[in-house]
Parts: C-alpha cells; sequence; structure tokens
C-alpha cells in the first residue's frame, strides 16, 4: 500500500495534469503554464504554487487551478522535465491520479468516512527507537507509551550514525500515527491515534530486554507492534525465552484493563532462503496477529514467508518496478522505500487502531476474530487458496486475505465479546508416519471447545536432518495446514523440543472429529523418527 495515495483523501491532493502542448510544424511546444488540480482551497494553492516556484492566476473551475511558471520559458520543446520532478517529490503529487482503483487499498478512507482516525487508542513501536520530534510524529507522540530499554531512560530517540541505520522504528511509527494535513511525508493509518517507541533493538537483545519491552505500561498502551524476530535465514528454530512467554501471558490476561493487549507481528522476511514463519515463536504465538505481505499487483513478494500461523495481510514492497512504502525517516525527512513485511505489520496495527477507537471493548480473541470475519481474499493471487471447513478462503502465504478498514470497524462498533478461552489437550506418542487421532474436544467438561480460533501442535522429535521434513494437519472438516514446509537450508539434527506449530486454518470449524497428523520427507529411509505431540485445542 502506498502511504502517498492515503495521505491525498485528507490533506492537499495536487495533480499535475499537463505543462499544455502546442503543435509547431509536426512537434510538441511546451508552454510555462499548468493546470493543477488541489483539493484543499485557494490558501493550499498559494501555498504549493510558493514553494516551487509557481503564481497561482487563479481558478480555472471546480479545484483545478491555473499555475505559471515564473523561471520556465513560455515556449519549448522541452516538457520542462525538472520543474515536473520537483513537483511529484511533493507526497501530495499524484502523477496519472489513479489512486483506490483495482482494489489495491486497504480501504482505509471507508474507516476515516465513518468517523474512525484512532483518536483515544495508543500504539508502541518496539524496534530501534523513533524520532518524536520528527514534524509527522511529534503531535501524535506519547511519551508515556514510550521508552529506552537498551540505555534504562524514557527517551527513545535512536542512536544516529552516518548509515542511518536505526531508521526502522521511525519508519514504522509514521505509517501508524504520522498527522494530516501538515505537507509532509503523508498521513498514518490511525492519524489520530497516540505513538510512542521502545528502542530495544539497538543492543543485546535479551529475554529480559524483550520481557520489558512487551510489559511496558500495558494499562496504557493498548497495541504493541513489532517487525522482528529470529534470523530468517531458513534454518533457525527460535522464540520468546521464558520471560518474555510470561510478558505475552500477561499482557493478553491483564492488559487493557484485563481485555488483552494486542500484539502485531511481522511474519517474516526470509521467503528468498524458503523460510517457514512457524519456526518463529513470536509470529507463531497463538497472542500475536501475525501479519504478511502482498506486492501491490496483488502477488505473493519474493520475502515472505508461507505458514499457517499467518492471520492476514497488508499491501508493501514487491519487485524492482513496484511501489513501497511511504512513511516518516530520520532526520526529519521522507521516504518512500519503506519494505516488507516490517512495513506490513505498523499497517496493520493501524487499522486495528481503528477498530479499537469503533470498540473499546474489544478483547485480544476478539479482535483476531474479526480479522478473519472482515479480510479481505479477492485479489491476492497464489496457488494454496484453499476453502475451510466453514466456507473461508484462506492461504499459507496470505491468511485470511488482505485487511478492510471499512469493514473491521463496522463490524466493530456492535460486535458482543466472546467467551472465556477454553483449551482441550489432547496427548499422544508415536513412531507412525501418519497419526489418526478422534477426539471430543473435551465433551461434558468446562475445557470443551465447540468452535476452533487456533489449534496448536506441541511437538517432541528427532530427526536427522531437520529441514527435510514436512508437517501437515488435516482437521475433521478436512482443512490440511502445513505445519512445517521443507527447509533446503536447515541441516540441523536437533528435530524439535516441544516446538509449538500453530495453524489459524480452521478457524471456527467443529473440532470434534478424526484429526490427522502426517509427517514427509524426501530421505525418509535414512532418517530416524519419533515423535511425541500434543494437541491444543
Amino acid at each position: 500500500m502506498d502511504l502517498r495515495l492515503v495521505s491525498l483523501t485528507l490533506g492537499t491532493l495536487l495533480i499535475l495534469v499537463t505543462s499544455e502542448p502546442r503543435p509547431s510544424v509536426g512537434q510538441k511546444v511546451y508552454t510555462n503554464t499548468w493546470a493543477v488540480h488541489i483539493t484543499g482551497g485557494e490558501q493550499e494553492a498559494n501555498r504549493i504554487a510558493k514553494k516551487h516556484g509557481f503564481v497561482n492566476h487563479g481558478k480555472v473551475f471546480g479545484d483545478y487551478y491555473h499555475f505559471r511558471h515564473r523561471r520556465v520559458v513560455k515556449r519549448s520543446l522541452s516538457e520542462h522535465r525538472g520543474t515536473h520532478i520537483r513537483l511529484h517529490t511533493e507526497p501530495q503529487v499524484c502523477v496519472k491520479c489513479k489512486i483506490w482503483i483495482h482494489h489495491r487499498d486497504l480501504n482505509v478512507k471507508e474507516a476515516w468516512k465513518r468517523g474512525f482516525t484512532g483518536q483515544g487508542v495508543v500504539v508502541s513501536i518496539l524496534d530501534d527507537g523513533i524520532e518524536k520530534n520528527h514534524p509527522d510524529l511529534i503531535k501524535n507522540y506519547d511519551p508515556d507509551a514510550s521508552y529506552d530499554v537498551n540505555d534504562g531512560d524514557p527517551d527513545p530517540q535512536p542512536r544516529y550514525t552516518q548509515l542511518n541505520d536505526n531508521r526502522h522504528g521511525t519508519r514504522c511509527a509514521g505509517e501508524v500515527a504520522a498527522v494530516a494535513n501538515n505537507g509532509m511525508c503523508g498521513v498514518g493509518v490511525a492519524y489520530n491515534s497516540k505513538i510512542g517507541g521502545v528502542r530495544m533493538l539497538d543492543g543485546e537483545v535479551t529475554d529480559v530486554v524483550e520481557a520489558q519491552s512487551l510489559s511496558l505500561n500495558p494499562q496504557h498502551i493498548d497495541i504493541y507492534s513489532a517487525s522482528w524476530g529470529p534470523e530468517d535465514d531458513g534454518k533457525t528454530v527460535d522464540g520468546p525465552a521464558k520471560l518474555a512467554k510470561e510478558a505475552f501471558l500477561r499482557g493478553v490476561n491483564e492488559g487493557r484493563g484485563g481485555r488483552g493487549s494486542i500484539f502485531v507481528w511481522a511474519s517474516g522476511n526470509g521467503g528468498r532462503e524458503k523460510d517457514s514463519c512457524n519456526c518463529d515463536g513470536y509470529t507463531n504465538s497463538i497472542y500475536t496477529l501475525s501479519i504478511s505481505s502482498s506486492t501491490q499487483n496483488g502477488n505473493v513478494p519474493w520475502y515472505s514467508e508461507a505458514c499457517s500461523s499467518t492471520l492476514a495481510t497488508t499491501y508493501s514492497s514487491g519487485g524492482l518496478n513496484e511501489k513501497q512504502i511511504v512513511t516518516t525517516d530520520l532526520r526529519q525527512k521522507c521516504t518512500d522505500s519503506h519494505t516488507g513485511t516490517s512495513a506490513s505489520a505498523p499497517l496493520a496495527a493501524g487499522i486495528i487502531a481503528l477498530a479499537l477507537e469503533a470498540n473499546k471493548n474489544l478483547t485480544w480473541r476478539d479482535m483476531q476474530h474479526l480479522v478473519v470475519r472482515t479480510s479481505n481474499p479477492a485479489h491476492l493471487t497464489t496457488n494454496d487458496w484453499k476453502t475451510n471447513g466453514v466456507g473461508r478462503r484462506v492461504s499459507h502465504s496470505y491468511g485470511y486475505g488482505l485487511l478492510d478498514a471499512g469493514a473491521i470497524v463496522a463490524l466493530a462498533k456492535n460486535w458482543t465479546n466472546v467467551g472465556p478461552q477454553r483449551k482441550c489437550v489432547l496427548s499422544l506418542v508415536s513412531d507412525h508416519l501418519v497419526i489418526n487421532k478422534s477426539v471430543d474436544a473435551c465433551a461434558g467438561t468446562d475445557n470443551f471447545v465447540s468452535s476452533l480460533e487456533h489449534a496448536q501442535a506441541h511437538l517432541t522429535l528427532s530427526y536427522n536432518r531437520r529441514g527435510n521434513l514436512a508437517i501437515y494437519l488435516i482437521s475433521p472438516q478436512g482443512t490440511r495446514s502445513t505445519l512445517l514446509a521443507p527447509r533446503p537450508h536447515d541441516y540441523s539434527s536437533d528435530g524439535f523440543s516441544d516446538w509449538a506449530f500453530m495453524t489459524t486454518h480452521s478457524w471456527d470449524e467443529d473440532p470434534r472429529g478424526e484429526w490427522t497428523q502426517f509427517y514427509m520427507s524426501h530421505l525418509m529411509s535414512n532418517n530416524k523418527y519419533f515423535s511425541r505431540m500434543s494437541i491444543l485445542l
């Protein structure tokens, strides 16, 4: 999604139509006048004209203004490319005005039209700090949602380097809460929300650092957005350690007055290495809302990781000729090159902030239900779309599809909270490649699960070469989830030790009936195999 386009709906809309061509002996002759479409009034037209050396000669009609440039010759065979380029660098400029077509948006305008802009919602970016005095952020900056865990002080300002290494958090913050109508970089999805930052990645990232960051001021911060995790190298299996796990658990149980902190997580950028986000214990957690990416053309990006824990998708970067994300940057600047799932998670955090404004009583589980019900699978291309047991389309690349801000705020407004979470645990030990287990989902007990949310398979397994292994889980309704795809760079013989593989693909299905888990390997005959598994419904 191009945030530059989002900004057009709120701020000044500047459309460069043409510098008038006039025929002369078969050639185009360009004048020094422009017709410019500005939705912001005459004062805004005058401001833009003055900034770029134009004289505003007034309205042509409607919101079209007649601009003449002081330093451009009246008649030229040149199309005044330099002048065009300077105008095009303005975040408000739309060259061809192809805005919000072909369904290439997250329907944010509809949420704004309904009056939801993030007012009263607090988001914190867990990253390398945020530039709190950036013109696009200073108005919405919230010191109570901020801390420098790396240096142990309240100021999350990034550490500046010659290469601007610590720009990541500032870029993410602008996607959420950049203010509107100030002529800067763009506008955040939740442009009236409050934004904070936790500086925690610019140093040694320990279990203590993660736990402190995840548990900062949980009665004040509503949403924590994180775009980091283990190495995306296609061979690492890692996740939160003891304290961070406890921070997640306390957050969902005690945060936001018991309604639960909402943790939004990027699904990972290891696609080129054939990595699986189910080997990332942060995005694979039931307590995080895992977000993947799509290119502007609705394709799977080269960096995207496919896995069954991904819940939904937002737009981000793609190939060389596809748009990237426009947002705030270090040194009070802007960028049009924010990329990867790092850029997707903050967009999702902004949309979730809109939903929370619509209904402050939503729990962390309510929010996941809303995402499942309102995400849009249309216009996203992949070969693994399937229809689950309750008729919803779902994919390992996109989850349930693109987030839809208009739909989620509409459903959130009158949403009835789901009941208490119930957990039914089933254990089995086997050395078989195919395991069938008939379950009643703890019927007749207080833990009876009649409608599924997450399904987890806690697996302890010994195996000579972990990367050759593929693991699948099939629900009683026939929905097949890939818990683990082969990872060609993973040569480890460590196997898995109580690793929780998670799928969201059977959401709302009746879990009663026969579950099937099976394993496949390219070199099964040369490997030793043994597993201990618990299924958590």
